[in-house]
């Protein structure tokens, strides 16, 4: 019977792949758990693994190089050694990062089953490195995890070969399970200046290493009418003084600034906040989650997760700073919680995925 190789190699992977290795380990699924190190920082990997009580890695890979295909390439020479020191393992992936695209090469080019957590997902935006990964995963995949019916139709409508199950998201998983642990724990509410808040992100290629779209974040916030939270992706960081513009933050009354967060600091951010406006697709997600329930402003002009709009958890803004502090004005007005059930599931996406992966296993 193979095992199951859980690959994860960033902050959102390891959220979302948790639930599934929390029930992997309730059911009995035989499993091993693998970080390729493309977060190589304990502040965006490590440091997730230990606050959500996982077990320490079974195999990590020690990247050498930052350059995205050179590490794909680093990743894909060591996973491929991890696997031939096994029998046929099973490859289970989350999302639509290099990890992912380059793991599910390697199980492609070994003739292993790959299984895609998170599949069917689309933006229909070729500029999002993203897309490409998830397009190219799914095709590659053996086993397609949908989170939701517009997912699945996604798959159907590409002719994927894969079998496609239908599961929710796993990160609502995360967030019904860990909100209630965060709001004991986390001592970030005492860090933070202002009562009332706008939660802001901001990571996605397109936007921060576009110095213009950057400037016009930028401006949304100082200008924003409520203070804004800024939480400062590394990469965001490098560009903000790249581009001359973290003193403009930084001097500005409006905004503060915070370093990357833990994953129970975030959620307690999250959950206190009055909106996010974020370019990240997981927040989409968690914002709709029932201990949270948060309108989203989305930093892009697409969304892979349309779910959230259909739902009212979400609205698209654009980059342009006018259209962002509308959005921020629209929803100040409106002044309400999102209502309805969560459109990415219902907290037991885990315990589907492990009882496919288990039907697998055995068979």
């Amino acid at each position: 019977m193979a095992k199951v190789l859980i690959i994860v190699g960033t902050r959102p992977e390891i959220i979302k792949q948790a639930p599934v290795i929390e029930e992997a380990k309730r059911q009995g699924l035989d499993f091993l758990f693998v970080t390729t190190g493309q977060h190589y920082d304990y502040g965006l990997c490590t440091r997730f693994i230990d606050e959500m009580g996982l077990p320490p890695p079974d195999y990590s890979i020690h990247l050498v190089k930052r350059d995205p295909v050179e590490q794909m390439g680093e990743m894909m020479v060591g996973l491929k050694k991890i696997v031939e020191g096994e029998r046929d393992p099973l490859l289970l992936v989350e999302g639509d990062t290099n990890t992912v695209a380059a793991s599910a090469i390697v199980g492609r080019k070994l003739s292993l089953t790959v299984g895609h957590v998170e599949a069917g997902l689309r933006s229909f935006d070729w500029r999002m490195p993203e897309e490409h990964n998830r397009i190219m995963v799914d095709h590659l995949a053996d086993i397609l995890f949908a989170p939701t019916e517009p997912s699945r139709q996604n798959l159907l409508r590409e002719r994927v070969h894969g079998n496609i199950h239908v599961t929710g998201n796993t990160i609502i998983d995360a967030a019904i399970r860990n909100t209630p642990l965060a709001v004991k724990q986390s001592k970030i509410r005492n860090r933070i200046r202002f009562e009332k808040y706008v939660l802001a992100t901001a990571h996605r290629a397109e936007n921060v290493d576009d110095a213009a779209v950057l400037a016009n974040l930028v401006e949304a916030m100082i200008n924003s009418p409520l203070p804004v939270v800024f939480t400062v992706h590394p990469r965001t960081d490098k560009m903000l003084k790249r581009f001359a513009l973290r003193t403009r933050l930084e001097k500005s009354k409006n905004v503060q600034l915070l370093p990357p967060l833990g994953y129970f600091d975030f959620l307690v951010l999250l959950k206190n906040c009055s909106l996010a406006i974020t370019d990240s697709g997981g927040i989409q997600e968690e914002a709709t989650a029932p201990p949270i329930r948060k309108p989203v402003l989305v930093l892009r002009v697409s969304t892979e997760r349309p779910e959230a709009v259909r739902f009212g958890f979400a609205k698209v803004v654009g980059v342009q700073r006018d259209s962002i502090l509308r959005g921020i004005r629209y929803a100040i007005r409106q002044n309400r919680v999102p209502g309805g059930k969560s459109p990415f599931g219902d907290g037991r996406a885990g315990r589907r995925i492990v009882h496919s992966l288990l039907t697998y296993q055995r068979a």
